[in-house]
């Protein structure tokens, strides 16, 4: 009879350490809400990118993309995103999509400029650079082969040879 309520006891603490991880994973696996003001900006390719992520200056948060879509007339990615209210963007901030590392997660990376006229709420930053594809890069290296010229390098040519048959001497 003691081995059930010792069984029990444990079954139970299990059950508590097991909900509160739970409680703990679902609390920290949502993005946290940023108060600020809306922005967008439209984008060729938005490799890598994803809602949630970082809207960054200088390595420093300062948004959240909110989300993505595109935009049915020009075929571009828009994204939406949320500036911290304390940052004033100048008209001609630059929006670059980057990555944290060679296996990081891509960021949003703003690049305020020096105009003097601010982006408003809904507004959009018009001047972007869209993320380079890094592994169309390598393909496209490795496809061209490594002499740049397009062609894939081939075997070496055979060693001239004087009329008599032998080797010419090497320089």
């Amino acid at each position: 009879m003691n081995q059930n309520a010792v069984e029990t006891v444990m079954g139970a603490v299990v059950l508590v350490v097991a909900a509160v991880f739970l409680f703990f994973a679902y609390s920290t696996s949502r993005p946290p809400s940023l108060s600020g003001y809306d922005v967008t900006a439209k984008f060729d390719r938005v490799d890598g990118l994803r809602d949630g992520g970082d809207v960054r200056i200088s390595g420093i948060k300062v948004g959240t993309i909110v989300s993505q879509t595109l935009d049915p007339q020009t075929y571009l990615a828009v994204v939406h995103m949320t500036i911290d209210n304390s940052i004033k963007l100048p008209v001609d901030t630059i929006a670059t999509i980057t990555a944290s590392g060679l296996l990081g997660d891509n960021y949003l990376a703003l690049v305020p400029g020096g105009d003097e006229d601010y982006i408003k709420p809904n507004g959009q930053i018009t001047h972007t650079e869209a993320a380079i594809n890094l592994f169309g890069l390598i393909n496209k290296y490795i496809g061209s082969g490594a002499n740049g010229n397009g062609a894939a390098p081939g075997p070496a040519p055979p060693p001239a040879q004087n009329k008599g048959g032998q080797k010419a001497p090497s320089k």
